[in-house]
């Protein structure tokens, strides 16, 4: 990673990285690139971009929003760990679950986590329209977060029946998403949920504009939802 950009990008959100959280941002960079020759996890190798389009994108969201401390925090499709890891690097109040349907990359977040030495994280090998449905997991989170690469109304399907009542869900999206926000508002309001803001959020030392659609759960989650991914894809 490029540290000094890391550094000065945090300082824009007035936020002084200490050397011990520096360190663990400096690990997981290593980790990442090492693992990358042996599993795909990200197309982003070069230091500059480590440091802008995965950790200063991830951890924007705490920095533009209040997450009361110890909130219980799930990452849908997680992937390489983004935007979990960097934010719990940060914020290690939180109490962090990791999902994702390949057990690949969720081998690579265990054995990062032990290399950081997070503290409250679990990591789940599971479907997400499976883990909506299962009781130690559906209704069980303050926060859920993605910036898996899916439509908005698919995402609201796997991420809005995770949440309690009062919850939030945090979808990371790019460029102009007003057709998919509107495309999505009847099933947001079908699973219970409603959009409450999109953040709209310049990722310092680049042109990224990030957006991040803000839905909170307002009401109980009806019993079919999430349904078998097929059908969300068919019916969406």
């Amino acid at each position: 990673m490029d540290k000094e950009i890391l550094k000065k990008g945090l300082k824009e959100w007035k936020y002084e990285i200490s050397p011990e959280v520096e360190e663990k941002f400096f690990k997981y960079s290593n980790f990442l690139i090492e693992w990358n020759k042996k599993i795909n996890l990200t197309a982003l190798t070069e230091p500059k971009d480590i440091s802008i389009k995965h950790f200063l994108d991830s951890v924007s969201l705490i920095f533009n929003m209040e997450i009361p401390q110890n909130s219980k925090v799930i990452d849908v499709g997680t992937g390489a760990g983004f935007p979990g890891i960097p934010i719990k690097i940060i914020r290690d109040d939180l109490d962090f679950v990791y999902l994702d349907s390949l057990n690949k990359r969720i081998n690579f977040l265990k054995e990062l986590s032990k290399n950081l030495d997070l503290k409250d994280v679990d990591f789940i090998h599971m479907r997400a329209e499976d883990a909506g449905h299962n009781n130690s997991l559906r209704a069980k989170f303050d926060f859920a977060v993605s910036r898996a690469v899916a439509p908005l109304n698919i995402l609201a399907e796997y991420c809005i029946p995770l949440l309690k009542i009062g919850g939030i869900f945090a979808a990371f999206k790019a460029f102009e998403i007003d057709d998919e926000l509107n495309d999505a508002k009847s099933m947001i309001g079908n699973l219970g949920g409603k959009v409450e803001d999109v953040l709209e959020i310049k990722i310092p030392f680049s042109d990224l504009e990030r957006k991040i659609v803000i839905i909170k759960k307002v009401k109980e989650t009806p019993k079919q939802f999430p349904r078998k991914a097929n059908k969300i894809k068919k019916n969406n």
